[in-house]
């Protein structure tokens, strides 16, 4: 029985909108013509969604947290195609997503396998943990983002670190032979989603202990790389309205659970 089976998007807009209303701004457009409706106010979050967690820090944050978050709708791999085409919208295009490492705005229904076309990127390697593409850590959502397939293939099952070369066909990127570096503008968003994965798979669902390490070459391990330097890419890249619109979607439309990183970012250090 799901812990918060309440707590969805309606209550969450109603409590923006008291906020907004008690601050004498409130908006004449609907909340659903919005921009920003995607935005849910923090306030709430706290009230309900977060309520066990706060106060809490190192070990206990993260126990909290995993909680919270492991009260979710789990989806099949097949389901994750559409889920990416909502989660990942362009907002300046509704029939196009935005591809992670590139940026590109592509065709929602240009997605396979073929050169040219996106696919669905595990940031958190599948092989790290051996978990496949199983319904759980292998059709999380919330580390599933379409990319293109070329540079999903380059990226491979490599650990994250700065260096290397710079991709021709993805300028921004750069790897070498153990690791990826993702462009500026999502290296936040990449680390967020690998410390999500570590608190939501704590080895207590048949599938691995997913847990963020200090070096690369892990391998089959589930193990992810490097900490030191996710740590350094979520203070310096935080979340933006994108990253914050695909959290609330996935909480409102697919999942219903959350990426805590992204609506406290500072808890990455008070766990890590």
């Amino acid at each position: 029985m799901s812990r918060r089976p309440w707590f969805y998007a309606r209550p969450l807009l109603a409590a923006a909108a008291a906020v907004t209303v008690l601050a004498g701004t409130a908006a004449a457009a609907p909340a659903d013509a919005s921009p920003d409706r995607y935005t849910t106010a923090s306030a709430a979050l706290d009230d309900t969604y977060y309520q066990d967690a706060l106060g809490k820090t190192g070990a206990e944050l993260k126990s909290a947290l995993h909680t919270i978050i492991s009260d979710q709708t789990k989806l099949s791999y097949s389901q994750v195609w559409g889920a990416l085409k909502a989660t990942d919208e362009d907002p300046a295009n509704a029939s196009n997503v935005v591809l992670l490492y590139t940026g590109r705005s592509q065709s929602k229904n240009d997605n396979g396998g073929n050169s040219g076309q996106w696919n669905r990127e595990h940031v958190w390697a599948k092989s790290h943990g051996d978990f496949g593409t199983a319904t759980g850590p292998g059709t999380d959502v919330h580390h599933l983002r379409p990319t293109d397939v070329q540079v999903n293939s380059t990226r491979g099952n490599k650990d994250f670190d700065n260096g290397g070369s710079e991709l021709g066909s993805a300028p921004g990127n750069f790897t070498d032979g153990d690791s990826f570096e993702p462009r500026d503008a999502v290296k936040g968003d990449v680390a967020r989603m690998i410390l999500y994965m570590a608190v939501r798979y704590e080895g207590n669902d048949s599938f691995a202990d997913l847990e963020p390490n200090d070096q690369v070459n892990n391998g089959s391990a589930p193990k992810m790389g490097k900490l030191s330097v996710l740590k350094q890419w979520s203070q310096e890249d935080p979340p933006d309205t994108f990253e914050k619109r695909r959290n609330d979607v996935i909480f409102e439309q697919f999942q219903h659970n959350r990426n805590p990183f992204i609506d406290h970012p500072e808890w990455v250090g008070s766990i890590w």
